[in-house]
């Protein structure tokens, strides 16, 4: 049985600490989770610079796992934010964590004007909003290192899906990430039960 990939990224201009690196942690070390998905989840925490899709990113992928849960922080959204699609297209005007802005305007000159997560999306976003979380669908996962990623990630044949989540609350945060994990959780075994449906 292929594994389940999750990432999350490392600090940027203006966030020292991502709360998507904590939350992709915890999930992987999850022994819920493990136990639900026959196996535990492998984890990458990606440096938000664009040189890490091919020194972080794509080996991870090439590793062939059945299914991709990606996690970024949005700063300035109120609620989590289900990634519908990501576009070939990078912001050549905010430099990454490294100081460095894309090498060209479209990420993959070869490649399509976007990419889209298809029905998962939208099953995930149900599912968060059943579990008592507020939670919409997006269309627009940036110009900056998510969109990059994602996509990247979503040229794999097996699901995909790029969560954003808001910035923790400044009081309750282990609350609030506890119950974030917890349906993140399901999430994920929804995005393994596609990949075996799949072939994964």
């Amino acid at each position: 049985m292929r594994s389940l990939l999750i990432t999350g990224f490392g600090p940027f201009p203006g966030m020292p600490v991502n709360p998507s690196a904590a939350l992709a942690r915890r999930l992987a070390a999850s022994p819920h989770l493990t136990r639900a998905l026959g196996g535990a989840p492998r984890l990458r925490i990606l440096t938000t610079a664009y040189g890490a899709i091919v020194s972080e990113l794509t080996p991870a992928l090439t590793e062939d796992p059945g299914a991709v849960l990606m996690i970024g922080v949005a700063g300035r959204s109120r609620q989590v934010r289900v990634e519908v699609r990501a576009l070939n297209r990078a912001s050549r005007l905010f430099p990454d964590a490294s100081g460095r802005i894309a090498a060209r305007l479209a990420l993959d000159p070869e490649g399509p004007a976007l990419r889209r997560a298809g029905a998962v999306a939208v099953k995930a976003g149900a599912l968060l909003r059943r579990r008592g979380l507020p939670a919409g669908l997006s269309r627009d996962a940036g110009r900056y290192l998510c969109n990059a990623s994602y996509f990247r990630a979503l040229a794999q044949p097996v699901p995909v899906l790029f969560l954003h989540i808001p910035r923790p609350p400044r009081s309750g945060a282990r609350a609030w990430e506890a119950g974030l994990a917890a349906a993140f959780a399901e999430v994920a075994r929804l995005l393994a039960l596609e990949g075996r449906r799949s072939g994964g």
